[in-house]
């Protein structure tokens, strides 16, 4: 772990890392809060909880639809020129929406779809920067993808909290604006940033789909919208477990305990470098989470609970920064941002189907059932990737763009790192 920590370090120390890492961080607050923001923005203006959950799914169905669209639309034309101007359009639609409030609903709708929509696909744009910053060394790359999936851990955990605070000390309207301009400012670091300003993708073949003509990519996608209605259904069904044995507080530590197994399993991944094909060791992690979530469905006490828990979330981040290495090998060359923004949207339209399943699952066969949900997902999840095997063992791309005398300074270069170049 000391090593690993090192190792750390080492990558928040190279030019612009740390940068770049914060500020994609703080520019996706709005993003990772907005569920919560709107769902109290919507009651404390007399909304009902249906009212809050339709506009809160209308703002994730939106961002899921406007990921990959932008993701193209930055390996076409480079970061700043549309990182920037979508951040700020989010933002205004999210400004409008706590000004104008649930009335008229008409209104309301299309601000959260506008604010969805726009929202800056800074996720995959890091991802895509992350080998020409780290000099295209394949452990460093691979590490800060641990630290990365990481982070998001810790964003998740921190944003919602940050709201109920500004919640609390100002208003939800308030809540909505700062997040947002924070937001922003995040955006702002991260675009006027050498690195983001620089990178240009690789040349890439015009098609119609994209980033979606990769099997290799199709099948991963696959994969992870399972992994995401499987922690989806987690949500709703710990809220039942919580139900169930009359502590409100037993939802939080359920949730807290999820949250800090990926921080240790995300920790220990990062923490060494990894022999092997990624797409064999990603089953591997992908059979362990299965095997995780299966225990959820005995719902012990409280203690025990919070404990297995804590078991099933120690492969999530593994497993998805191990998923990034697997879509950066076979995204097609100038897609590479395109993919990384289809992984975030299918993992989150996942979530929302199995948010969605849970429930009927609870009201028809309990608590165990919804947990019962995540255990079906986790296996289904694992089951594509063996279904899909064949496809990926074959990598889309092989060459590297770079120049034999910087393949010599950076080290090892696995195939599949010529996403991008710097200009």
């Amino acid at each position: 772990m000391a090593a690993g920590a090192s190792g750390y370090a080492d990558i928040l120390k190279a030019p612009h890392a740390a940068r770049l890492l914060a500020g994609t961080l703080v520019g996706r607050l709005p993003n990772a809060t907005a569920h919560v923001a709107i769902v109290l923005f919507t009651r404390a203006e007399g909304g009902s909880y249906t009212l809050a959950g339709a506009l809160a799914a209308v703002y994730g169905l939106a961002t899921a639809v406007g990921q990959p669209l932008l993701g193209r639309l930055v390996d076409l034309h480079g970061q700043p020129r549309v990182q920037l101007p979508a951040a700020v359009v989010s933002a205004l639609g999210m400004a409008l929406f706590a000004v104008v409030g649930t009335t008229p609903l008409p209104s309301a709708y299309a601000a959260v779809t506008v604010a969805g929509l726009f929202t800056p696909p800074l996720e995959g744009g890091l991802r895509a920067l992350w080998p020409d910053v780290l000099g295209r060394r394949e452990d460093r790359v691979h590490r800060a993808y641990a630290m990365d999936a990481i982070a998001q851990e810790v964003m998740f955990t921190v944003g919602p909290l940050l709201v109920t605070l500004l919640v609390w000390l100002f208003s939800p309207a308030a809540a909505l604006l700062v997040i947002n301009a924070v937001g922003v400012a995040g955006a702002v670091s991260v675009v006027l940033s050498e690195p983001s300003r620089t990178w240009r993708s690789a040349p890439r073949e015009a098609h119609w789909l994209g980033a979606l003509r990769s099997p290799g990519l199709l099948a991963l996608l696959g994969s992870f919208f399972f992994v995401g209605l499987a922690l989806g259904s987690i949500t709703v069904a710990g809220v039942a477990y919580a139900d169930d044995h009359g502590r409100a507080s037993a939802y939080g530590w359920l949730m807290a305990a999820l949250g800090l197994g990926a921080l240790v399993g995300g920790a220990v991944y990062g923490a060494r470098q990894w022999a092997g094909a990624p797409e064999r060791r990603l089953r591997i992690i992908v059979g362990l989470l299965a095997i995780g979530y299966l225990p959820l469905v005995f719902t012990p006490g409280v203690a025990a609970m919070t404990a297995l828990c804590a078991v099933a979330g120690v492969f999530l981040a593994p497993a998805i920064a191990c998923a990034f290495i697997v879509v950066d090998r076979h995204a097609p060359r100038g897609t590479v941002t395109e993919a990384f923004s289809w992984l975030v949207t299918t993992f989150g339209v996942g979530a929302a189907v199995g948010t969605a399943a849970a429930g009927p699952a609870v009201e028809l066969g309990g608590t165990v059932a919804g947990f019962a949900v995540a255990g079906a997902g986790g296996l289904a999840a694992l089951l594509v990737l063996l279904g899909t095997g064949r496809v990926l063992a074959a990598p889309g791309r092989s060459e590297h763009i770079a120049s034999g005398d910087e393949n010599d300074r950076s080290g090892a270069v696995e195939p599949g790192f010529s996403s991008g170049h710097q200009a």
